[in-house]
């Protein structure tokens, strides 16, 4: 084993079937590699677990890593806690893809974020915590530049710029720019309305 493990077989006209590997029982790693433990814990078991889980064993005690702690903890701050370590990138949906790449950047000198429907397959607890971690960035002198549906993200921003009038071929044209407040009161495009309904106005 070199570290497969999972073996794959096509099968002609039949469904792609994996088979855990013999040798290293579906770790990944050779059991020379998995003698090694951080924190009493080999790298097999580090890679399966959730990014929350990682960011709390790496926070203390004989597995105490600031720099390994601070990278999960921007992964937790976007929204991305429920993650395995290893899990491949290929089984994210195209929103876990995009908020792994701000956690990436947030340490970077960036001054200008721009994000395209970050929200995407977000739990409504996930977007409130998305939304303050746009708010930290904005507090530190970053500009954030966010297209988005949701109207949780919306009545949150500092400045909308709404193109309509429809969807489409309907679109392309600025409707409407200004604050959250102002559109929700003049209530004249499709946003407007929907915004107003959505913060009770």
């Amino acid at each position: 084993c070199k570290g497969a493990g999972v073996v794959y077989t096509e099968l002609g006209f039949m469904d792609t079937v994996s088979t855990p590997c013999e040798v290293c029982e579906a770790k990944g790693f050779q059991p020379e590699v998995l003698e090694y433990h951080l924190g009493g814990k080999d790298i097999a078991e580090v890679m399966a677990m959730s990014v929350a889980e990682a960011c709390a064993f790496f926070a203390e005690g004989d597995a105490r890593i600031p720099a390994a702690h601070t990278i999960l903890q921007r992964l937790e701050d976007v929204g991305l806690g429920y993650l395995t370590i290893g899990q491949p990138l290929t089984t994210l949906s195209g929103g876990e893809r995009q908020r792994l790449k701000l956690a990436s950047q947030m340490g970077d000198k960036g001054t200008t974020y721009v994000l395209d429907e970050p929200t995407t397959g977000l739990h409504l607890a996930d977007v409130e915590n998305l939304l303050g971690l746009l708010d930290r960035l904005v507090d530190g002198g970053k500009s954030v530049v966010v297209i988005e549906h949701h109207q949780a993200v919306m009545a949150h921003a500092d400045w909308i710029i709404d193109l309509g009038p429809g969807a489409g071929h309907d679109g392309g044209r600025v409707v409407f720019e200004g604050t959250p407040a102002e559109l929700v009161r003049r209530r004249d495009t499709l946003t407007g309305k929907h915004l107003a309904e959505y913060v009770g106005a």
